[in-house]
């Protein structure tokens, strides 16, 4: 009898030694030591890959941010802002109604497959938006021209990146919308795009904020 109390607290005392180590290990000195290192070797990346601008931060290299103007009595949906590069579609984030205390920040795909009628109805009246928006005297947009990336929106519904040839579809509409020189604005993109991920990962891409953030520089 005594030794099976003893066996037992024998075995009861090692698992909690090991308890102890795995706990101080696992849950303090590992989560220490992975945040130096990246804070160490990329902070920036580490601290949520964030944009300031004149010391503020204003969003994430990461998230994609929408620039509509002022919701007006009576709609639904915001209407673009037209002065600005506007981003992929978000069709699929839905809103928050799961708390109303924060403003959540939601995820999501459409998850339509490809012959579902709603995504089809989405895809056509993006394109026509594109068409109507984008189109300025002389120099209309065919709905050809139109980028798919333009009218679909990503897995995430977050991409704050859009190819370069939707962002060079929007030149001329912003260059005029702020009273600039077209090869200025064109200018502008080629600054602002990125090539493939070591020259052959991923597509070039043009991240829309950091393109605005510059816009708004040259308009001033």
């Amino acid at each position: 009898m005594n030794n099976s109390v003893a066996n037992t607290a024998r075995l009861l005392w090692a698992g909690l030694r090991a308890l102890l180590v795995l706990t101080v290990v696992c849950g303090v000195l590992y989560p220490l030591a992975v945040t130096g290192v990246a804070q160490g070797i990329f902070p920036d990346k580490a601290n949520g890959s964030e944009i300031t601008e004149n010391g503020k931060v204003v969003g994430s290299e990461l998230i994609g941010q929408r620039y509509d103007l002022p919701l007006e009595k009576g709609q639904e949906t915001a209407a673009p802002d037209l002065k600005w590069f506007q981003p992929r579609p978000s069709n699929g984030l839905g809103t928050n109604s799961v708390n109303a205390q924060y403003k959540l920040i939601l995820s999501g795909a459409t998850n339509r497959s490809g012959d579902n009628k709603e995504l089809i109805d989405w895809v056509k009246a993006a394109k026509a938006a594109v068409v109507k928006d984008n189109s300025v005297p002389g120099h209309p947009v065919s709905p050809s021209d139109v980028p798919a990336d333009a009218v679909t929106s990503s897995g995430s519904g977050l991409d704050p990146a859009i190819s370069p040839a939707y962002a060079q579809l929007q030149v001329r509409r912003v260059a005029e919308r702020n009273h600039l020189p077209v090869d200025r604005v064109e200018k502008l993109v080629e600054q602002h795009t990125d090539g493939r991920i070591l020259g052959f990962v991923g597509e070039p891409r043009v991240n829309v904020l950091q393109l605005n953030i510059a816009l708004k520089q040259l308009v001033k």
